[in-house]
């Protein structure tokens, strides 16, 4: 199964999640399109794992080229591979150093619809203060010793989360037609 051709949305609007790292995960795992399979990208930096499930949006294509990534706000961890339907809260912004310079790498923070603990929120500025500084505290930490420079530049809403999906679904879209 090619995970990353998967659609982007569902038929009532909502977009999919495709798990990389579950939720206590101590390794870093991607998924590689030509092994059509799950690697071991990195170990984390000691004593951090992932405080949610990990993934990306399939059918997409952020900024510095690779799928949008994704962090699920969700009651437990899933398994890697798992696709969850799931509604913008916000997005995290994020630029880091890349081939070309600064590049930006925003983390979409999403929700699944069947969610009973997060149920009440709906945008991802109002989680608790100490919620979203631990999530960005967690995005600095796991790329600490790589070298990718990642600094933070705010929180957005779910209408600019939207945005970003949509903007990534479309730079996939065109990719796409250009090999095709």
């Amino acid at each position: 199964m090619r995970y990353d051709e998967l659609p982007t949305y569902d038929r009532a609007g909502d977009f999919h999640v495709v798990v990389e790292s579950p939720a206590g995960s101590r390794i870093k795992l991607k998924y590689e399109p030509e092994l059509e399979s799950f690697t071991v990208e990195r170990p984390l930096v000691l004593g951090v794992s992932y405080p949610f499930d990990w993934g990306f949006v399939p059918s997409t294509r952020a900024p510095d080229g690779d799928p949008l990534d994704a962090m699920v706000l969700l009651e437990a961890s899933t398994f890697p591979g798992v696709v969850l339907t799931c509604r913008p809260l916000g997005v995290v912004r994020i630029t880091q150093k890349g081939t070309k310079g600064r590049e930006r790498n925003d983390r979409v923070i999403a929700m699944p619809v069947k969610s009973r603990r997060f149920d009440g929120v709906r945008d991802a500025r109002d989680l608790p203060r100490r919620t979203r500084e631990e999530i960005e505290q967690f995005f600095l930490t796991a790329v600490l010793l790589e070298g990718k420079g990642v600094k933070l530049k705010g929180w957005d809403g779910p209408k600019a989360a939207k945005r970003v999906i949509d903007s990534a679904a479309t730079a996939y879209q065109q990719a796409d037609s250009k090999r095709g």
